[in-house]
């Protein structure tokens, strides 16, 4: 068989003569000065790949409380003002969660619009004009606090976790619970879970509706004190799409009856759960809470004071997950992770927020 050119395909050019025994020269054909391309090294690809600098974003000016300033493109009203040294409280507002706006706390003047916006998820645009602590963002606040604190033991709630700062909250912006008169009787176990949306109950006026309820305790690793809850949807958003995706949680019921639940209200041992904890690590009000952590602050022997935060990693797998252990008298209290972490975002397994007990020399099988 030939080719075009008139040769045998099978024709190659011929073999370079052998050595001689006992002569071999390692020298290429055309000398070292100019060796063949299959000897030339090729240059190592990096290790690890390099990230592409980022596209700097450009810069959107706007005026907060009568000063302009510039901030990147798609900031939101909060980051302006947090760049600006300004404090906007928030409660359902959490760094690694999608902003869903129902707390109400954060809302701000925007001059042109007929209503206060959410400052954690309104993004900034150019020439926008906003007042932070305008009489009606002052008054929409207090309201929103005395509504809370009528019916919610808010005593431990603050912005990110349970340490009381809405206190500071109601004494800046004027807030009195009480005016709305004495709580309503804490309902009984189960009784809200129950209640039909739709169906409303008559109110006399004399006493403040309560979601106060006794504390769930269906498990060892962490309790559900919906005493708490403000529905602030934090528990919901880890364990659905923002972390966890298992969605053993959601919002159940309407109006005042609203509240988180998990499937048919069933315990949480025969729901979806995977007892991640990462619910627990957004909840900003103590409603949901570690074991230990509820029977230490049920006794009087919860002292933030005296607790050390020593970060480390989790010692399960290869992940490499950081983990900030809580300790008191020399016992582990609870297990966060930090929330700027690249690799955890704050959320953690069930591994590395509750597998710490053999560090404590208890007994083993």
């Amino acid at each position: 068989m030939t080719n075009r050119a008139g040769g045998s395909v099978h024709d190659h050019p011929p073999d370079p003569p052998a050595p001689a025994p006992g002569n071999w020269d390692p020298t290429p054909p055309g000398g070292w000065d100019d060796p063949p391309v299959w000897f030339v090294g090729q240059p190592r690809t990096p290790l690890a790949p390099f990230a592409p600098e980022p596209t700097p974003r450009p810069t959107v000016e706007l005026t907060i409380d009568g000063e302009t300033v510039g901030v990147p493109e798609g900031s939101t009203i909060l980051d302006a003002a947090r760049a600006q040294g300004r404090e906007i409280p928030t409660l359902c507002y959490l760094e690694n969660l999608t902003p869903v706006n129902v707390c109400r706390v954060c809302v701000v003047e925007v001059t042109g619009s007929r209503v206060l916006v959410p400052a954690c998820s309104r993004k900034v645009e150019p020439g926008m004009e906003i007042q932070t602590e305008s009489d009606r963002v002052v008054l929409s606040r207090k309201v929103v606090l005395e509504f809370l604190g009528s019916s919610v033991d808010v005593s431990l709630a603050g912005p990110r976790e349970p340490d009381g700062s809405i206190a500071a909250w109601m004494e800046r912006y004027g807030a009195d619970p009480t005016r709305y008169g004495p709580a309503a009787e804490p309902a009984a176990a189960g009784e809200r879970d129950a209640r039909i949306a739709g169906r409303h109950h008559d109110a006399t006026g004399e006493r403040a509706a309560t979601v106060a309820q006794p504390v769930k305790v269906d498990n060892e690793l962490y309790v559900r004190d919906y005493s708490r809850c403000i529905l602030c949807y934090k528990c919901v958003e880890a364990c659905g799409v923002d972390a966890q995706n298992t969605f053993a949680i959601a919002v159940a019921g309407r109006g005042f009856d609203a509240r988180i639940s998990t499937e048919q209200a069933v315990p949480l041992p025969e729901s979806a759960c995977v007892y991640c904890g990462n619910c627990i690590g957004v909840c900003p009000t103590g409603a949901l809470m570690f074991s230990r952590e509820h029977e230490m602050r049920a006794d009087g022997a919860w002292d933030e004071g005296r607790q050390t935060r020593t970060t480390t990693i989790c010692p399960y797998c290869g992940v490499g997950c950081n983990l900030d252990l809580h300790a008191q008298n020399g016992r582990i209290v609870k297990v966060t992770s930090p929330m700027d972490h690249e690799v955890t975002d704050g959320h953690l397994c069930i591994k590395g927020r509750f597998g710490w007990q053999f560090v404590e020399g208890g007994r083993r099988p």
